[in-house]
């Protein structure tokens, strides 16, 4: 019964001895030039700030929770399309009505001018 597990053990093994060599490589022979800028703390598309109650555009976070939504919606694409022909015409009817609603959701978003990026 261990047998069977071998290739997944010598395949984890491989892989993480791999990037362990890259990463040591990396940190050996790359440059090391820091100067302010590289040093300087950033986050989230936003410049540090002094103030931590300083008011900030939330319009990141707003684009980041959309592409959140429409990809996981996405995501139930792949499923129904593995089951699609035991699932039959019932199946998609129901993804059609599930894309249409994706699609009014997006166009509304769109409208509001979530997606604007100014």
């Amino acid at each position: 019964m261990l047998a069977e597990y071998l290739p997944i053990l010598i395949f984890l093994g491989v892989g993480t001895g791999l990037g362990l060599v890259l990463i040591a490589l990396g940190f050996l022979l790359g440059p090391r030039r820091p100067d302010a800028e590289k040093l300087s703390p950033y986050e989230c598309g936003f410049e540090a700030f002094e103030d931590s109650r300083m008011k900030f555009d939330v319009r990141y976070y707003l684009v980041a929770i959309l592409f959140i939504l429409f990809d996981l919606e996405i995501a139930f694409l792949f499923p129904w399309a593995v089951s699609l022909d035991e699932i039959g015409t019932f199946g998609l009817v129901s993804m059609l009505v599930f894309l249409a609603i994706l699609v009014v959701g997006f166009i509304y978003e769109w409208k509001k001018g979530a997606l604007e990026w100014d």
